[in-house]
């Protein structure tokens, strides 16, 4: 599904030297490329804070703690997801309200946003899935309204951006008040352990957000807010300042490699290629199929594993329906798409070293497999 080691092997001598100049520093911790990556991130994105922090999860553990919402808010977050904003909203004595996803774009559906708002909702948490935005022009417009925060989850959408009616186009986790990503090694954007990153274009939100990353101190040994310990390692930060400058060329060989996808199954039958929002940009974390029902994938997937062919299902369940979040009342049939969904995705390799031959042996063992 991802060849790290390919390419880890195209870049090889500049992360060694970024490594070897960590490990000659022995600033192991809180060294100066963590704040370097900051800044050049920052500027990547043309967002004005990033933060560094441990992983994705802690990035919206921090933010949550930020906003400090009374216990027992609730914050609408699709189930279609993988399980991180979910748990972090329930840890934080937080209620998660589900809302469906769109029929198209496999983001939260914001036709049915309205429907879940009460008195008690104080954020909208909208994970930009698979590569792409969910409706942030809808979705900025119903947080005015209702007066609520928004929460970008961009853990697989890194340097994407959502374009406007009026034809603006932003970058993913700077349109929010907040936003969040992952740097975990299969994403677009990846180091070689853990790592995350929070955004945002405010002062004074940002200043709070980097005193809870760090024991909620500003000064050494004054805590003047109850934090946690959340750090970017400075070996991880000097390897993503490496594959940072790659990141624009890793975008455009995804999109490459999901314009073969589409040209080549777009008139399969029973097989549905991933939509792309008009003139917004989809970076491909992952190329998601949907197919006819879970009997023909289930197949499909157990057919292409014996030509060597992986394949995955990103979700296999959604999270309404998951044993932990079963205190929360829903039932089969309470996200009708989500569940349909879950059983109908199936993700093809996607990375940046795919080539054409590897993608005309997936392609023709697909239709062999669907035929089967």
């Amino acid at each position: 599904m991802v060849d790290l080691q390919a390419q880890y092997q195209q870049i090889k001598s500049e992360i060694d030297t970024a490594i070897a100049e960590v490990l000659e520093s022995a600033a192991f911790i809180g060294g100066a490329q963590v704040k370097q990556f900051a800044q050049e991130l920052a500027a990547y994105l043309g967002i004005k804070h990033v933060i560094p922090c441990a992983n994705g999860t802690d990035a919206l553990q921090i933010v949550l703690m930020a906003y400090n919402f009374p216990k027992g808010s609730e914050i609408i977050v699709p189930s279609f997801n993988y399980v991180a904003a979910v748990e972090v909203i329930a840890l934080m004595g937080l209620v998660p309200v589900f809302v469906e996803v769109e029929p198209n774009y496999f983001c939260l559906d914001t036709a049915q946003i309205e429907a879940l708002i009460t008195p008690k909702t104080v954020a909208i948490l909208p994970v930009h899935l698979f590569g792409q935005g969910a409706d942030l022009e809808q979705v900025m417009q119903i947080a005015s309204r209702h007066q609520l925060v928004v929460i970008e989850d961009t853990a697989q959408s890194i340097g994407a951006k959502f374009t406007f009616s009026d034809g603006t186009a932003q970058p993913l986790g700077g349109i929010g008040h907040v936003g969040t990503t992952s740097f975990f090694p299969s994403k677009n954007l990846g180091c070689m352990g853990d790592g995350g990153a929070i955004f945002t274009n405010d002062d004074a939100l940002a200043t709070q957000m980097q005193m809870i990353a760090n024991h909620g101190q500003k000064q050494k040994y004054t805590y003047q807010i109850v934090g946690i310990n959340s750090r970017l390692d400075t070996i991880q930060a000097a390897i993503l300042r490496v594959k940072l400058k790659y990141l624009t060329a890793y975008t455009a060989a995804r999109q490459k490699a999901a314009d073969f996808y589409d040209e080549h199954l777009s008139n399969v039958p029973n097989v549905q290629i991933p939509a792309r929002r008009t003139g917004s940009t989809h970076v491909f974390h992952q190329y998601t199929l949907l197919l006819e029902n879970k009997t023909v994938r289930d197949r499909v997937k157990a057919t292409l594993a014996e030509v060597g062919v992986p394949s995955m299902s990103y979700y296999p369940s959604p999270l309404h329906l998951q044993q932990a979040y079963s205190y929360l009342g829903y039932e089969k049939g309470s996200l009708p798409l989500s569940e349909s969904f879950c059983e109908r995705v199936l993700a093809l390799p996607m990375h940046t070293e795919l080539t054409e031959e590897q993608q005309a042996y997936i392609v023709e063992q697909l239709k062999l497999a669907l035929k089967s």
